[in-house]
């Protein structure tokens, strides 16, 4: 009986953390063109951002950090190649990703859905 406790207190631990360590940003997520992109851990804390269909499918477009809930690194224009400073915030099943130059001065945002 002991036993079984024990393996059942394990059980639901171990399902406890794996849960809450999966960072919410890693996932699928359907862009506002319309493609889908994956979003990895690629090491050293960072997510990659690769596209997974349409034209630029295969190409890593960006690198983001979590930063305490919001997420900030490098997002790449695959059409004209140009990165930019870029941040990106969860709400729900949305999620805002803004590329920036200029300090942040001018910026570009989209909204892309978890799928």
């Amino acid at each position: 009986m002991l036993k079984q406790s024990a393996a059942a207190v394990f059980l639901l631990v171990a399902l406890t953390v794996t849960t809450f360590a999966a960072d919410p940003i890693v996932g699928d997520w359907r862009t506002q063109s319309g493609e889908t992109a994956a979003i990895a851990p690629c090491g050293g804390g960072n997510f990659c951002v690769t596209l997974k269909t349409g034209t630029y499918a295969g190409t890593k477009i960006g690198t983001l950090a979590n930063t305490g809930g919001r997420y900030k690194g490098k997002i790449t224009d695959p059409a004209t190649n140009k990165t930019y400073t870029g941040k990106a915030s969860i709400s729900g099943t949305q999620m805002k990703m803004q590329g920036c130059v200029l300090g942040g001065l001018i910026c570009q945002a989209q909204t892309w859905i978890r799928k």
